[in-house]
């Protein structure tokens, strides 16, 4: 029983130097976890802080570029929106006065040329009236 006792206590010694040695490489990998954690946060505040100053030079002169543009396209379709209502306005009374007109020469032409026009009708009426009595006769 002592060889056998001597086997298991030879595999546990093996097992636990493999074990403290597992402990120690989780503890290798966790500190060069936290050293990569730590180099990885440093460089992201480094790019912030670029990004940052980027903004600063690059970023805010445009964007006051940008908001400068778009306030001077706001005038102009404010300009362009009042000049198409007054325009609209001018199309409306030009055709209102048109319309107008045309009914004047309409009843102009009409009260002036209803006596023409009574007068050849009689006269085509009493033509008519003498044909006729001539082809009676």
């Amino acid at each position: 029983m002592s060889a056998e006792l001597g086997t298991t206590n030879l595999l546990l010694g093996i097992m636990a130097a493999v074990s403290v040695l597992e402990a120690l490489v989780i503890i290798g990998m966790g500190i060069a976890a936290f050293v990569v954690y730590k180099k990885v946060a440093a460089l992201i505040d480094t790019g912030m802080v670029l990004a940052q100053g980027l903004e600063a030079r690059q970023v805010a002169p445009v964007m006051m570029r940008v908001n400068a543009i778009l306030d001077d396209v706001k005038d102009v379709s404010a300009r362009v929106k009042e000049e198409t209502e007054r325009v609209d306005q001018a199309i409306h009374s030009t055709i209102d006065r048109i319309d107008d007109t045309a009914v004047r020469v309409r009843t102009n032409v009409r009260a002036k040329t209803s006596a023409l026009v009574a007068f050849l009708r009689g006269a085509r009426t009493a033509v008519e009236g003498m044909l006729r009595s001539e082809a009676r006769t």
